[in-house]
């Protein structure tokens, strides 16, 4: 068995992880019944994969207005967390650790989602990508600019997520605030050209954050608590960098250092940005100064490469997903050096275990 830094244990913030590699939260559009809630299938997803030292689940939107793709499992309502309640346990009776991402797509989202209402977001802007309904792949449209009481209700929905996700047992949650989703349309100047206190400064572009953080403060400890960001995400999701991009995450990260966070979940580039003078190229790199708790570092990882990544000091921990999707037995793969499965790409977002809970553990 091989004994580098990948294997070894980690404690964040009193949690014992029995290993540093974390799976990543990954969209399987699994829960296509109604209420949309998770199954025992997804007990079985989760269950399966429980030898990561972290899982960090799919994304849960925290309300109906936050549904953006079909067939997620929502944090919402009391049948989902009963639901969740089946993927919990099935992880801890094997000795797993699991966080609840939750989520808010903002402007990504589409009328067919909300008979007919437009979706929410910071501003009246249309991020001109596709969005994936009920009825295909369809254009987005120019989203309805929330008011400071939409923005209000947003923050109690995360808070009641957070509640729900203990209720349901999971070991935490993580704010989705990456890959263009809500709180980054807030974070980006192109995506918010709000004149109140929820847009203009970094300081108000990034209110709606530590807000919610403020408020999910009173049912959950903030050391069970973990963000996710993008900060160099361009081009994609209808997002745009500009001069103030770096700058905003350099406030926030280093503004989190008060929050005594889980950790900070950060994603290297999707697609190249060296072309970009203001872009960071380097994630982990840049941001590990600035950051005192844990970090978990995504995008791309082999085994050699994290546990460089690791072993240089730019992350605590590494985030896999696509090889956690063909491999639910990928730690004992990477320890051993065993050959990966290759995952099949026509079934990431297609119902049923195929695809799913079908890929071949190690004899």
């Amino acid at each position: 068995m091989d004994k580098s830094i990948l294997f070894t244990a980690y404690t964040m913030s009193g949690l014992e992880l029995k290993n540093r590699m974390v799976m990543a939260p990954l969209t399987r559009s699994r829960s296509d019944n109604q209420g949309n809630l998770p199954t025992s299938l997804t007990a079985e997803y989760y269950e399966q994969r429980a030898t990561a030292g972290l899982i960090i689940s799919e994304g849960t939107p925290v309300s109906t207005k936050a549904v953006g793709y079909i067939n997620v499992p929502g944090i919402y309502s009391d049948a989902q967390v009963e639901g969740w309640k089946l993927v919990t346990e099935a992880v801890h009776v094997k000795g797993g650790k699991i966080f609840a991402q939750l989520w808010h797509v903002g402007r990504l989202s589409h009328p067919d989602f909300h008979n007919g209402e437009l979706p929410h977001a910071p501003s009246a802007i249309n991020p001109n990508e596709k969005s994936y309904t009920v009825n295909g792949f369809v254009d987005t449209v120019t989203p309805k600019e929330m008011t400071v009481e939409d923005i209000q209700q947003t923050i109690l929905d995360f808070k009641n997520g957070a509640s729900n996700a203990l209720k349901a047992g999971f070991d935490g949650v993580e704010i989705h605030a990456a890959n263009g989703y809500l709180f980054h349309q807030f974070f980006n100047g192109t995506s918010n050209h709000r004149t109140d206190n929820y847009g203009g400064s970094i300081e108000n572009r990034s209110r709606i954050l530590f807000e919610t953080l403020d408020q999910m403060k009173e049912v959950i400890d903030m050391n069970r608590v973990g963000v996710r960001f993008n900060p160099s995400m361009h081009g994609i999701m209808g997002m745009t960098m500009d001069e103030l991009t770096i700058p905003t995450f350099d406030y926030i990260i280093d503004r989190l250092n008060g929050y005594g966070l889980a950790y900070i979940h950060l994603t290297e580039p999707f697609a190249p940005v060296d072309h970009i003078t203001f872009a960071v190229t380097e994630v982990a790199k840049h941001f590990r100064p600035l950051y005192q708790g844990t970090l978990i570092i995504n995008k791309g990882f082999t085994k050699e490469t994290a546990i460089k990544v690791l072993e240089d000091g730019d992350a605590d921990l590494v985030a896999f997903g696509v090889p956690f999707i063909a491999n639910p037995d990928l730690v004992k793969r990477f320890e051993t050096d065993a050959p990966l499965n290759q995952a099949d790409q026509s079934t990431f977002y297609t119902p049923g275990a195929r695809g799913y809970t079908d890929y071949p553990a190690l004899s």
